[in-house]
C-alpha cells in the first residue's frame, strides 16, 4: 500500500495505534499493555485482575507523578480504552460468564512493537536474516521448478555438499558457529516466535470482521434467502482459501503433529543449555512458546466456531422474525374479513366443489360402554408430616473435562510423564470420587496413557463432611 497523503491523513484520524500514540497517557497506556499482556504471552484477562494490575501501577505512579495525574479508577481507565473511539482493548463477555473480559487488539500490539524497536538494541544480527533470505529464495525457485532434470540437479549439487561436510567431520574436522552467530541466530528467533503470537490475534480480528459485515449484509439483504446463504457460504470458503486461511491452516496441521511437538520441545531445550545462549539470560518462558502458540490456535479454532453458531443462530432469529411477518399479514386478512361479515359483497365470490360427497351412516357410530369403575385395594398409610428437603437438587456437581485436559496439558509442559498421584499432590480433588473417575476416563480414552498393574497408587482427598477418604488404584501415567 503506498504511503499517500491521503492515506496517511486517514490513518492518523482513524487508525487506534496512530490514537494510541497520540494519546496524552500514551506512556501509561503501552507500558501497561505490554507488561499485562505482551511479556507474559497472555490473550485474555478478567476485568477483575486487570484492574488490579492498572490499580497497581497507578499506585505507584501517584506517589512519583502526583495525585491529580491519574484521577480515575482502574475500572474507568479500562473501559476507556475498549471505546470504539479508542480501540486500544476488547472487551468481551464469554460464554456462560457474567464478568468482562479483555484482550488486547493487533493495532495496539503494533504500536507495542514499533516503540520496543524504537529502543537500543545491545546487539543488532544481519547474518542470521540474510540467510533467511537466501533459504526463502531456494524454496521459493525450487518449489515453482517444472523441469525434472533442473530439481534432480538441485539435488544431487546438495547431495554433494552434504557428503562433503561427512567426509570432513569423520576426519576430525568440526565447524562450529562461534557466539556471535548464536546469539545473532537466537534473537531472529525470539522476535519471530513473538511476532507469530501477534499475528494470532490479527487472524482472530478478520474472522470477528467477517461476521460483522455478514451480519450488516443480512438486515440490509431485500433478495431471496437462498441467494443470500450462497453469497454467505461463499465469502466464508474465500476466507479459508486465502492466502492467510492456507497458511494459518498449514501452520495449525504442523503444529497439531505430536511428533512436532516433541521435536520443538527438544530442541528448545538443548538450545537454551548452550553456554553463549545462558550468557544472554533468556526469558524461560521461551521453552515453552509452542504451547503458547497452540493455545492461541486453539482459541482462534473457537472463535471461528463460535461466530459460527452464532451466525447460526442469527440466521433462525431473521426465520422467525420472518414467520412473524406472515402471523401479522394473516391477522390484518382476518381483521378486513371480520369488518366486512355483517356487509357481505353482492355475489358469488367463489365456488368450489366437494372434492367427495359427505356421507354420514348412523350404524357406524359405536354402542355405549359404560366406563369401569377402579377398585382400590389396601388402605393408604398416613406418615409422618415432615418438610421434604430439597437442597440436593440444588447442589449438583459437574465436572469439566476440559479443564482436567488444561491442567494435564500444562503440567505436562515441564515433563514427559506425570502420574495421576503426583498430579493430585500439585492439584488435590475438589469434588471427590467423581472427579476421580473423570481423571480416569481421560487416561482410557488416550492411548499414550498407561495403567501400570505391576504398582497400586493410594489416593487421599476430603469430601465434604472433612472426611478424609483414600481408595487404591494401579498406577495411572499421563504421557505428552
Amino acid at each position: 500500500m503506498a504511503l499517500d497523503y491521503l492515506t496517511l491523513s486517514s490513518l492518523r484520524k482513524n487508525h487506534p495505534a496512530w490514537r494510541l500514540l497520540q494519546a496524552d497517557h500514551a506512556p501509561l497506556i503501552a507500558s501497561f499493555l505490554q507488561q499485562a499482556f505482551v511479556e507474559p504471552n497472555l490473550r485474555v484477562i478478567t476485568q477483575a485482575d486487570l484492574a488490579s494490575k492498572l490499580e497497581d501501577t497507578l499506585f505507584l505512579l501517584r506517589e512519583t507523578e502526583g495525585e491529580q495525574r491519574f484521577p480515575k479508577r482502574a475500572e474507568q481507565y479500562l473501559s476507556d480504552w475498549a471505546e470504539s473511539d479508542k480501540g486500544w482493548l476488547r472487551k468481551f463477555y464469554p460464554v456462560d460468564s457474567d464478568e468482562p473480559h479483555y484482550d488486547l487488539t493487533p493495532a495496539t500490539e503494533k504500536a507495542i512493537n514499533w516503540l520496543e524497536s524504537l529502543t537500543q538494541r545491545q546487539f543488532v544480527g544481519t547474518e542470521s536474516r540474510l540467510m533467511t533470505v537466501f533459504q526463502l529464495l531456494k524454496q521459493m525457485i525450487e518449489g515453482s521448478e517444472t523441469d525434472p532434470a533442473r530439481r534432480i540437479a538441485e539435488l544431487e549439487s546438495r547431495k554433494q555438499v552434504i557428503e562433503a561436510e561427512i567426509e570432513r567431520i569423520q576426519a576430525g574436522e568440526l565447524e562450529l558457529l562461534d557466539e556471535t552467530a548464536l546469539r545473532d541466530r537466537f534473537q531472529q528467533l525470539t522476535t519471530t516466535a513473538r511476532e507469530l503470537l501477534s499475528d494470532f490475534r490479527e487472524v482472530e480480528q478478520n474472522f470477528r470482521a467477517l461476521d460483522q459485515q455478514v451480519r450488516e449484509r443480512i438486515t440490509l439483504w431485500e433478495g431471496n434467502k437462498g441467494a443470500l446463504l450462497e453469497q454467505i457460504f461463499g465469502e466464508r470458503d474465500l476466507i479459508a482459501d486465502s492466502d492467510q486461511g492456507k497458511s494459518f491452516r498449514a501452520f495449525w496441521d504442523f503444529l497439531m503433529s505430536p511428533t512436532r511437538q516433541e521435536e520443538l520441545s527438544a530442541l528448545l531445550d538443548e538450545v537454551l543449555q548452550l553456554e553463549p545462549i545462558q550468557q544472554l539470560r533468556p526469558d524461560r518462558r521461551l521453552q515453552r512458546i509452542h504451547y503458547d502458540w497452540l493455545e492461541a490456535g486453539e482459541q482462534a479454532q473457537r472463535t471461528v466456531a463460535r461466530l459460527s453458531q452464532q451466525l447460526r443462530r442469527y440466521l433462525d432469529d431473521q426465520t422467525y422474525l420472518e414467520n412473524r411477518r406472515i402471523m401479522v399479514l394473516l391477522k390484518q386478512i382476518e381483521g378486513k374479513a371480520i369488518a366486512l361479515r355483517n356487509q357481505p359483497p353482492k355475489g358469488n365470490l367463489t365456488e368450489i366443489d366437494e372434492s367427495a360427497p359427505n356421507l354420514s351412516l348412523p350404524m357406524e357410530r359405536p354402542l355405549y360402554a359404560p366406563p369401569l369403575k377402579p377398585q382400590l385395594e389396601g388402605a393408604v398409610i398416613a406418615g409422618e408430616e415432615s418438610v421434604l428437603n430439597t437442597d440436593a437438587l440444588f447442589e449438583q456437581s459437574y465436572i469439566d473435562s476440559e479443564q482436567l485436559r488444561s491442567r494435564l496439558r500444562k503440567a505436562l509442559q515441564t515433563q514427559p510423564q506425570i502420574t495421576l498421584q503426583a498430579l493430585l499432590q500439585q492439584d488435590p480433588l475438589e469434588q471427590g470420587l467423581s472427579e476421580l473417575v473423570c481423571w480416569l476416563s481421560i487416561a482410557s480414552d488416550n492411548p499414550k496413557h498407561l495403567f501400570d498393574e505391576t504398582h497400586l497408587d493410594t489416593l487421599q482427598w476430603q469430601d465434604e463432611a472433612d472426611h478424609i477418604r483414600q481408595v487404591e488404584l494401579p498406577r495411572v501415567i499421563y504421557s505428552r
